[in-house]
């Protein structure tokens, strides 16, 4: 998580205008919420109250003071060694995807139990699951090959009462398989989303975060720890997120009649140009790509469908205003 590129107000003008961490941090507010958060306030280099974004304990405790005085999450734990996810970025995935379900609804954002998004990949955290039902109580099924990942997201679920009852939990058992193996005949998912594995390897993942670190930090040299922290699973893939996003792209092509959107976070531009050359192979009949910026960082959203324009008209007909 970095800091934002600030107005002078502080308001941060890279993130979507239905983000609720656009403006400046309420700092008392969100020590309120978790006190511990408090010790790891300091100056940063303006002479502004910060947190050590270098510092995986500080970032905890502010991302989990975010869900609860922004969002109203009373709980939310699982081991350090998972993923913690920065929320205001993830929001920006969540936001977007709900900006592309509006343009095919006639500008009339879909909200509520008829839309049915799919979480590849939830983590231990399931982040995207609490931010998509907490702004537009929408319906998720979250999957993972993990189940401990699983055990952890579940509990963050059914602990907090505005989440209960609507997340379905699935176990991908074939680390070859994405949507084969989770997805029934009964299933209708509006839009698929997935934040894929970033590195090829441990060592390419421990390099890169050395470099992070150096730069959130200034420190040059020594032991670093992740710190957004991070289990193999949800970090690693072999050959990287090009390949996991492939796999994405490949299997999609058989579900194009159950799912109507697919989607997929893509953190490398370099990736980006190979990926649609793949799509264009598979022959969708629609695909875009959505920048989002978050601090100094920018990524990309690579969204696809397979139905054709009177088939989404069907689509929005019935389940979204039916």
């Amino acid at each position: 998580m970095k800091e934002q590129k600030d107005n002078k107000d502080g308001t941060k003008t890279n993130l979507h205008p239905r983000n609720k961490n656009r403006e400046k941090y309420d700092l008392k507010g969100l020590v309120a919420s978790v006190p511990e958060l408090k010790k790891h306030i300091k100056l940063n280099q303006f002479g502004n109250e910060s947190i050590d974004f270098s510092n995986p304990v500080a970032v905890r405790l502010l991302n989990k003071a975010i869900l609860h005085f922004y969002y109203q999450i009373e709980y939310w734990e699982f081991p350090k060694q998972n993923l913690c996810p920065p929320i205001p970025g993830r929001a920006e995935y969540i936001h977007a995807i709900a900006d592309v379900l509006k343009a095919s609804n006639r500008g009339m954002l879909p909200k509520g139990n008829n839309i049915t998004c799919l979480d590849i990949g939830t983590g231990a955290s399931c982040i995207y699951p609490i931010l998509g039902i907490s702004a537009y109580d929408w319906k998720f099924i979250a999957s993972d090959i993990n189940q401990d990942s699983l055990t952890h997201a579940r509990k963050n679920i059914e602990s907090n009462h505005n989440l209960r009852g609507k997340v379905q939990f699935r176990f991908q058992e074939d680390v070859q398989n994405i949507f084969n193996g989770i997805l029934t005949k009964e299933d209708t998912i509006d839009i698929s989303i997935c934040n894929p594995p970033f590195h090829s390897s441990i060592e390419e993942m421990t390099k890169g975060n050395k470099r992070k670190l150096s730069n959130l930090s200034g420190r040059k040299k020594g032991k670093t720890k992740l710190n957004f922290s991070g289990i193999d699973t949800e970090l690693v893939y072999e050959g990287g997120e090009f390949e996991f996003i492939k796999k994405i792209i490949q299997e999609s092509k058989y579900y194009g009649n159950s799912i109507h959107w697919f989607s997929s976070l893509v953190s490398r531009e370099s990736n980006l140009k190979r990926l649609i050359r793949i799509l264009n192979k598979e022959k969708p009949t629609k695909f875009s790509t959505i920048n989002i910026k978050t601090g100094n960082k920018l990524s990309r959203i690579l969204i696809w469908t397979f139905l054709s324009s009177k088939e989404r008209d069907k689509w929005r007909t019935k389940r979204w205003n039916g």
